[in-house]
């Protein structure tokens, strides 16, 4: 089963906290998106393994863009 997280609203990666093959845990930071000089921080609602980074540094973002896949189990 997957999970994706997608933007919480429109702004440019600031960074990207994980690596494709981590571990993350619900809850965890896996991204920040800056809007108007606001750093946000997206995190996952599910625990499970990064699959898939789609973003980069600085890619701009429109609400519910794909980031980030996470193989998730249950």
């Amino acid at each position: 089963m997957e999970y994706t997280l997608k933007a919480p609203m429109p702004g440019l990666v600031a960074r990207v906290v994980v690596n494709e093959g981590d571990i993350v845990t619900q809850g965890q930071e896996l991204a920040v998106i800056n809007c108007m000089k606001i750093e946000i921080s997206c995190s996952t609602e599910k625990a499970g393994k990064v699959k898939q980074i789609l973003v980069g540094e600085w890619d701009e973002m429109d609400v519910d863009t794909p980031m980030i896949v996470l193989e998730i189990s249950n």
